[in-house]
């Protein structure tokens, strides 16, 4: 029985349906009180590693954003995150719920993602409090054709 509640828990986890994978270096941008804990702890056993704090200064294979509308320019964000990353590395972008606290409109997420030459390839749930997508660089989404 257990090893069949293994294979499910892996196929529920949040950081395996969002294409986290072992021995990745992820780093975190926007770190605050908020945060879903739980998916930083899925995501932090699923690549094996700690996250990487905003001071990190290698690059990395993927980059966690959490983003609320105060933070500033979304665009800017998503730029400023692709100077993190690994060629074909992607970006999980979260931003709150409806009705919660920061929630950033999806045309503005839309938009944000085109205007930084990203593309959106998969959204999820990830908690009560927050939503995510991934984001491709156009290196990463022509290398999975």
């Amino acid at each position: 029985m257990s090893a069949t509640a293994d294979h499910a828990e892996e196929r529920t986890s949040p950081a395996v349906r969002l294409g986290f994978q072992p021995d990745q270096v992820v780093q975190e941008i926007g770190y605050d009180d908020d945060v879903d804990q739980e998916l930083r702890e899925s995501i932090e056993e699923t690549i094996g590693n700690e996250l990487m704090d905003e001071d990190y200064d290698d690059v990395a294979d993927a980059v966690v954003l959490w983003f609320r509308e105060e933070d500033g320019d979304l665009t800017d964000a998503l730029v400023d995150a692709l100077g993190f990353l690994e060629e074909g590395g992607s970006i999980l972008l979260l931003t709150p719920k409806t009705g919660r606290d920061g929630y950033v409109e999806p045309s503005d997420i839309g938009e944000a993602v085109t205007t930084a030459g990203l593309s959106q390839t998969k959204s999820v749930s990830v908690g009560k409090d927050w939503n995510g997508s991934r984001l491709n660089t156009p290196k990463a989404a022509a290398k999975k054709r």
